[in-house]
């Protein structure tokens, strides 16, 4: 196997953290024209959020029993999820409006509570489980764990939060 260039690595890392949330931002304004609304994608990148969830606990579980086979390939999952969450969520998004939240009284605070720390930690996350990530394919263990104690449970509330999300809004959309 070829060796990283962890510095290079890194900022690599940095440029695609950056990246990604403009990317982001830039494509949920476009629109397919003449295309038709992909509605049949949020309760599936729900589901993908709420196995993200599943996979992150497992992962845990298994690292703490010794199990580093495991968690590394639960761990590949996750991120493979999340990646397909993040395409599903674009896709959707430029055949389809944003849905806006129907609910009255306090349930319309803390669904805009959970949306928007939602959003921010989805966005701080990211380089978050790069570098875990980048440390742990580089055998650098103790720094791993030490990051991935911030990780999981950012990482965690921003899977699980996307499911109450869906959850939340899922009686508003216009099927």
């Amino acid at each position: 196997m070829a060796s990283i260039n962890a510095k290079k690595a890194k900022r690599a890392i940095n440029i695609v953290s950056v990246l990604i949330p403009i990317a982001v931002a830039v494509l949920f304004g476009v629109r397919i024209p003449d295309v038709e609304p992909l509605s049949f994608l949020p309760p599936i990148y729900a589901t993908i959020n709420g196995v993200t969830a599943v996979l992150l606990i497992a992962a845990l579980w298994a690292i703490k029993n010794g199990k580093r086979s495991l968690h590394n390939t639960l761990m590949n999952v996750a991120i493979a999820c999340s990646l397909a969450f993040l395409a599903m969520y674009v896709a959707y998004h430029m055949t389809s409006d944003s849905t806006p939240y129907g609910g009255e009284g306090i349930m319309r605070g803390v669904y805009f509570f959970i949306l928007i720390s939602h959003i921010v930690l989805s966005i701080v996350v990211i380089p978050f489980v790069l570098h875990t990530y980048l440390r742990g394919f580089l055998g650098a263990y103790q720094e791993h764990k030490k990051l991935a104690r911030y990780t999981f449970p950012i990482w965690l509330y921003v899977a699980v939060t996307g499911v109450v999300v869906y959850l939340m809004i899922s009686p508003y959309y216009a099927y």
